[in-house]
């Protein structure tokens, strides 16, 4: 049941809450006695609305509102987990082999990467993470978005999802809309619970204990305090490779089984605090505060290093002789050592042939990569991400306007290691493990936000207006030395830096600002008691690329007393970050089953310019939607057509070749060993895409088998269009990728019942078709288009005694198995399944759960 609103904005409850929530907080009593009135006052939602936040069905664009209890059902304990499986536009998969994706999962939302969704908590900004996702993220590759997987469930009273462009209200990043996360707030009582679970294989086990406490602060504010402590164990969803296998069979006794592991990273001492509160100073005015510290330990695999065959480490010419270094400086003062090859054309032993006894092992002056590691080698790569904010403000009414001053501050950074590793051009001199810098990001934002209500030709409208000032900061902090040094022996062939993910060196390391102001002015009133009209306008100014200009119109007309359409068209924006304008990465790439090394340069860096970068400019979206809401009795439904439009979409280019003719002219533009590069990538806006999708949300609840039941049901239906793209830059898979990449398809029902002392959850959640692919490769050999599959989800809740209760279920209960790789790429790096998928490759995942609320 939906909570009305009045057609002139009475004092009715919403009416009320809303005051409250954008500062009226002498309003308190009364707020609490609608509370009273109307038990499911708080599905309210801010988002959407600078006028009253109101409920799901009285809104004239479409918002889900997830509650703690909700999110709760869900056997895992990260955000990012609980919320694909409440809102099918959302999507996120598992990072098993992605650079410094593997620390910060990247997300999506309608079909948009992570950082065209703007994140708010309690109604403010949350800053970015400093993690942007090099490899891995499909729809996300080159996105820097927020990293919600800091923020705890039993932190949060509420989600808000608003789906729909909003950059007119918000600013940049809200092109596919906004995510709101609305901290707890209670001035009493709290929770403790443990949970502990593991995948049906016997790996993953994980182990969560969080902790919620409400206390009053006065008898005017609260002070509310969560904590969640992780710990994660890795999994292996490994089967041995080819090469590795041969290596074992030739008597090569080095080289592990499996030689490279494929499942999710090893996180330990994975903590966050958050705390919330509020105190009323007068009886018109009100401060708060929030904000975070986090912080985890994230570690995981990366490609096996064939001791034969990997380029500019064991051989120049793709395994036909070694690599063998000379200490004085003349290779040719030592001979060749031919690989070994058998009758089948498989690899023999190098280790045992003469020609290696004699050249690298007979000889001082000669040596080979291979003596450091005679079985290849497999980079472990991780890093610790630490995460803080801080948010303060005060708000209230003055001479009948509203107001909200704030100022925050946000911090992620991620320390990144790579061990069991070699910096090849320091020869046998070279360190096995490396630190090799850090990405840090940083946030300064302010606002003074006022609204009222006017009276303009014998009509109440809802005026808000405010200005924003932000400032961001991304720094790359150097890493060890070694871990970016070209050695003495690269003049030879011999690759710089820790090798798989090189150190950033001085010519890397720095600090980029860049501020920006935003003015916006919000409208909204009842053109009649069934007809509801908003706009929108947003001004904003950055200190690097210019200005830009966005507007937003959105309606509801009530049809009758059950049935109300909806509609909005508007204008966005996503400004291209810091962070993608300067930063510097050197990554492995699989292309057509070949591991190549590429470089990530700056647009304005000589390497990307030679090779077609431009300077980044802000993507421009066009947003409509279309949308009805049918509410009857317990009966609840709402289907919502969206069509974006994007022009000059940012992302990551294709890797370009580095060609040997183009060696010279990049040393005379100061590019340093272009020889050792194989391929470059930049940022660049070469690509437009329409979005196209229908949301469907429904709901009813009913008395069955003696007890309350709710039945829910989420569909999502998407289809991505690249409209045009420049091809040297953006290949025909990336593409594909962009076009299907997530599946065209999706949805969720649900079966909640509750009895006396038992309730049981069952989800089932349907993933359509989409183009798969293994290791980022999109070539026919490591991609296919994958099956639909069905996923079950189990929970059973029993309350042992007044405040205990025990949970136990399932996630994928009756283990569907992911998209198994095709034939011709099944185990050649190691991995079984096709990791991009929309649902966990890892299989079925049991758990417990012990909870105490007081």
């Amino acid at each position: 049941m939906s909570i009305k609103t009045t057609g002139k904005y009475g004092l009715t409850a919403v009416s009320l809450a809303v005051t409250v929530a954008l500062g009226g907080a002498s309003f308190t009593a009364v707020a609490d006695e609608a509370t009273a009135n109307n038990e499911k006052i708080e599905q309210i939602a801010v988002v959407g609305t600078r006028a009253a936040p109101r409920s799901v069905g009285d809104s004239p664009v479409p918002i889900d509102i997830i509650d703690a209890e909700e999110l709760a059902k869900n056997g895992s304990t990260d955000m990012i987990d609980m919320l694909v499986t409440a809102v099918p536009s959302f999507n996120s998969r598992a990072q098993p082999i992605s650079d410094a994706a593997t620390l910060i999962r990247p997300v999506n939302l309608r079909g948009l990467p992570s950082d065209s969704t703007l994140v708010l908590v309690n109604g403010k900004r949350r800053h970015r993470a400093s993690v942007i996702a090099f490899q891995g993220g499909g729809l996300n590759d080159g996105a820097q978005g927020p990293d919600i997987s800091v923020i705890p469930g039993v932190a949060l009273k509420q989600v808000e999802v608003l789906r729909d462009g909003a950059s007119a209200q918000y600013g940049s990043d809200a092109i596919a809309g906004v995510m709101n996360f609305a901290l707890n707030d209670s001035s009493e009582g709290g929770s403790i619970a443990v949970q502990s679970g593991q995948y049906y294989e016997g790996d993953g086990a994980t182990t969560t204990v969080e902790a919620n406490l409400g206390l009053p602060l006065t008898d005017a504010g609260f002070i509310n305090i969560s904590g969640q402590l992780k710990q994660a164990d890795a999994t292996s969803r490994s089967v041995q490779r080819p090469d590795a296998a041969n290596l074992i069979a030739e008597g090569n006794t080095a080289v592990a089984n499996p030689a490279q592991i494929w499942g999710n990273p090893e996180i330990k001492d994975d903590y966050t605090v958050f705390i919330n509160t509020g105190l009323d100073i007068s009886d018109s005015a009100k401060v708060y505060a929030f904000g975070n510290v986090s912080s985890r330990e994230v570690t995981g695999g990366f490609y096996y290093r064939n001791p034969h065959n990997r380029g500019n480490v064991f051989s120049l010419d793709d395994g036909a002789t070694l690599l063998v270094g000379a200490v004085n400086g003349d290779p040719s003062s030592c001979g060749i050592v031919p690989i070994p090859k058998n009758l089948d054309g498989s690899d023999g032993n190098v280790l045992t042939s003469q020609p290696y006894q004699d050249v690298v092992l007979g000889d001082d002056n000669c040596f080979a990569i291979n003596q450091l590691y005679p079985g290849g080698y497999t980079p472990s790569f991780g890093g610790t991400v630490e995460d803080k904010s801080f948010f303060a403000g005060v708000k209230g009414e003055i001479a009948e306007w509203n107001y909200d001053l704030s100022a925050g501050w946000g911090n992620n950074k991620a320390q990144f290691r790579l061990n069991n590793s070699v910096n090849p051009s320091m020869g046998l001199e070279s360190p096995k493990n490396f630190n090799t810098g850090a990405y840090e990001q940083d946030e300064l934002t302010a606002n003074f936000d006022l609204s009222r209500f006017l009276s303009i030709g014998g009509k109440d409208v809802s005026f808000a207006t405010g200005i924003e000032y932000r400032k961001e900061t991304f720094t790359i902090y150097q890493g060890d030395e070694a871990s970016w040094k070209a050695g003495p022996y690269a003049d030879q062939g011999f690759v710089i830096g820790s090798h798989g993910f090189k150190g950033f060196g001085p010519e890397s390391a720095g600090e980029n600002s860049r501020s920006n102001i935003g003015i916006y002015i919000d409208t909204e009133t009842q053109m009649t008691d069934d007809w509801l009209v908003n706009a929108a306008l947003r001004y904003e100014d950055f200190t690097t690329f210019g200005d830009t200009l966005n507007y937003k119109l959105a309606t509801q007309y009530s049809v009758s007393e059950d049935l109300s359409v909806r509609a909005s068209h508007s204008t966005g924006f996503r400004a291209p970050t810091v962070g993608q304008e300067n930063v510097v990465n050197t990554q492995t790439s699989m292309i057509n089953g070949q591991l190549v090394q590429s470089f990530i340069a700056p647009p304005s860096d000589p390497l990307a310019s030679y090779h077609g970068a431009q300077p980044l400019k802000p993507e421009e979206s066009t947003n409509f939607t279309l949308g009805a809401v049918f509410e009857s009795g317990d009966f609840f439904l709402t289907v919502d057509y969206y069509n974006i439009e994007v022009i000059g979409r940012l992302a990551q280019s294709s890797p370009v070749d580095v060609l040997a003719s183009s060696h010279e002219d990049l040393k005379a533009l100061g590019v340093q060993n272009p020889e050792l590069i194989s391929a470059v990538t930049f940022y660049t806006n070469d690509f437009d895409t329409t979005t196209r999708g229908v949301d469907i949300v429904a709901s009813y609840e009913a008395q069955i088998l003696g007890g309350d039941a709710k039945f829910s049901y989420n569909q999502n239906l998407n289809v991505t269009t690249v409209d045009k793209y420049n091809p040297d830059t953006t290949d025909e898979g990336k593409v594909k990728r962009l076009e299907k990449g997530i599946p065209l398809d999706r949805f969720n029902l649900t079966w909640s019942q509750s009895w006396d002392k038992l309730s049981a959850n069952l989800r089932a959640n349907y993933f359509g078709k989409y183009f798969a692919t293994h290791a980022d490769d999109t070539s026919d050999w490591g991609s296919e288009i994958a099956n639909s599959a069905i996923t079950l989800d189990l929970n059973v809740s029993y309350q042992i005694i007044d405040g205990l209760g025990l949970t136990v279920g399932a996630n994928n209960l009756l283990d569907q198995k992911a998209q198994r790789i095709k034939d011709s790429a099944y185990s050649v790096v190691g991995g079984q399944y096709y990791e991009s998928g929309p649902f966990d490759y890892n299989g079925g995942f049991y758990y417990g759960k012990l909870s105490y609320s007081f």
